[in-house]
Order: structure tokens, then C-alpha cells, then sequence
């Protein structure tokens, strides 16, 4: 039926060509959680860019979890972790994501003319980051309250030599 649906959309063959998603093996969110599920495509459009990689061994997944605030100028971002761990009996990877609540901002003076707006505030910390893999959803829990989104990071194709000193 989703091929059904993508055929529909007038997708060539290549792109329509996703693994089929199965979620037996991840548990069901938690009570307060939400189970966000990423299916990689299995085909993505090569770069035009020649120093890009086209390989997929290459690529990375970049989880960005966070949540809608309304915010002024300041930079702002929300206290949380995000953890790994495994399925047992199973093997795969699953995310967890913990706090959230709390948000912590610069405290510079704003303007007086500059409204506050909504804007997306993500985990502060650094990345998470996992291997592209088009066979395997990415699957993370998080609080209620929390949106997960994600980005593709391609390598360049050359490689620098280290200096050795």
C-alpha cells in the first residue's frame, strides 16, 4: 500500500525503492514518551557536487531533538541527553532522550523593537550522529512534549594527511 501511495506521487522507481518499515522489535513508548521513527530512503539523489561522497558508508544522521519556544534574542537551548542503547535479544539500536524541560538562555539585553518569535530549541550538548543505514529505521523515545527531527551529513571525498609531529 505505502508503494501504492508513492507510485501515486509520481516518484521514479529508484526512490520508491524504501525497505519496508517493521517495528516488532521496538518496544511501544512509555507513558509521558512518544516513539519517533526515521526511515532513511534507500535512494537519495547524488550530489552535483563531485567532492561530496556519494557513498552512503560515508554519510551520517544528525538527531535533533528539541521544542517550539517563544523566544527573543537570545541564544537559547534545552538541558537533556540523549542515549543509546540496545535491544536485547535483537541488536538494535534504540534512543533515548531525558530531560528537555529545562531551557537555558544568554541573558543580553534585547532591542526594545524586536518581538519575541517561535523557533525550534534544540538539546544542547553535543550531536548525536549515526551511521546511515537505509535497511533499519532509527527509532527514539522522548518526552511527550518533544519534536525529533534529523539531517543528513554527506563526507567530502578527499582525505587530509595529519601532520605528525
Amino acid at each position: 500500500m505505502v508503494l501504492t501511495l508513492l507510485a501515486g506521487l509520481g516518484l521514479p522507481a529508484a526512490v520508491r525503492a524504501i525497505p519496508r518499515l517493521d517495528l516488532k522489535p521496538y518496544p511501544a513508548a512509555a507513558a509521558g514518551q512518544r516513539r519517533w521513527v526515521i526511515q532513511l530512503p534507500g535512494v537519495l539523489k547524488p550530489s552535483s557536487d563531485p567532492a561530496i561522497s556519494a557513498n552512503p558508508a560515508d554519510w551520517r544522521v544528525e538527531l535533533i531533538v528539541g521544542r517550539e519556544l517563544e523566544v527573543d534574542c537570545n541564544r537559547q537551548l534545552l538541558r537533556g541527553r540523549i542515549e543509546a542503547e540496545t535491544i536485547p535479544g535483537w541488536g538494535y539500536r534504540i534512543f533515548r532522550v531525558s530531560g528537555g524541560d529545562l531551557a537555558a538562555s544568554t541573558r543580553m539585553a534585547c532591542p526594545p523593537d524586536q518581538p519575541p518569535r517561535r523557533q525550534f530549541v534544540a538539546l544542547g550538548g553535543e550531536p548525536t550522529v549515526v551511521r546511515y543505514n537505509a535497511s533499519l529505521p532509527i527509532v527514539v523515545y522522548a518526552p511527550r512534549d518533544l519534536q525529533v527531527r534529523w539531517r543528513l551529513w554527506k563526507a567530502e571525498t578527499t582525505q587530509q594527511k595529519a601532520q605528525q609531529l
